[in-house]
């Protein structure tokens, strides 16, 4: 029992990462019709900025705040620079755009840091005993501060006048921009919640992996699975996809196969989508937001 309440919560917290992931894409792709595969590998250049620091003694805390910034920066300069100037509706220039910006940055990353693996400090080190099992207190840790960006994310977009608005543009940027709504404006603060969610995620995923110029493309794609299992358009999809696909992997991972970790939770998703295509809390109506 012990162990499996173990994996169970190392499963949770690794979904709440690939579901902060799959938020910060689904925010950007609603807000502006991008498919950003930029994201993670600018978060790690940020996550080796972070590392910088530490070693030259700045406090962690610091150090992951400078890794979401220098992130979201790096992001905005990318979609104004290279995205914006398609203009709406190059759904596919701009993926393969940015797929050519994410193998620049892993290039980059790698060139100044090099590709051997790096240690990225724990947020918090120990662990918590419950039920038997001694729970790492990173991956509780991981799980709380997921939950209160997702709650934060929940609420602004429910609650304030500028998460209206945000909403306002995703169903229709021609009509926002009638009403007065600055359509521009609300695409880069989608772009910098988005980029900050992902780079969030990193810096809890970056302890238990390593730090290598590749190391999110694994949660990259897990997160995916996470978005198009939930529902490309919905946010609370991208959520519960994350966190079951987490969940599916870990338990994978520890009770059928390591190698098979991924053919396992692939194929969950590839049958999931047999059944219900738009996916779980997806429409099958094209919305563009």
């Amino acid at each position: 029992m012990s162990q499996f309440l173990l994996v169970l919560v190392s499963g949770v917290a690794g979904g709440a990462v690939y579901g902060l992931i799959g938020l910060g894409l689904v925010i950007i792709y609603r807000a502006t019709d991008v498919v950003n595969f930029a994201m993670a590998s600018l978060a790690t250049l940020g996550l080796y900025v972070a590392v910088s620091l530490r070693d030259r003694g700045v406090a962690t805390v610091l150090g992951v705040l400078a890794a979401i910034t220098i992130t979201v920066v790096a992001g905005l300069l990318v979609r104004e620079t290279v995205i914006r100037p398609l203009g709406q509706g190059q759904l596919f220039s701009a993926l393969v755009l940015t797929m050519g910006v994410s193998l620049v940055a892993e290039s980059t990353a790698g060139s100044i840091w090099g590709d051997q693996p790096k240690a990225f400090p724990s947020l918090v080190d120990g662990t918590v005993r419950w039920s038997g099992a001694a729970l790492p207190a990173q991956s509780l840790l991981t799980i709380a501060v997921a939950a209160v960006a997702m709650a934060l994310v929940g609420y602004l977009f429910g609650r304030t006048t500028l998460g209206s608005a945000m909403r306002a543009v995703a169903e229709s940027a021609d009509t926002a921009r009638v009403v007065g709504l600055g359509a521009q404006r609300l695409a880069r603060i989608a772009w910098a919640l988005g980029l900050g969610l992902a780079a969030l995620g990193a810096c809890l995923y970056a302890p238990r992996a390593g730090l290598v110029p590749t190391m999110l493309s694994a949660p990259l794609f897990r997160a995916f699975a996470g978005i198009f299992l939930g529902g490309l358009t919905s946010m609370y999809g991208a959520v519960i996809g994350g966190l079951t696909i987490g969940v599916l992997d870990n338990l994978a991972a520890n009770y059928v196969s390591a190698s098979l970790r991924d053919t396992f939770v692939f194929s969950f998703t590839v049958l999931v989508l047999l059944v219900r295509p738009q996916g779980m809390f997806g429409t099958r109506t094209f919305q563009r937001v």
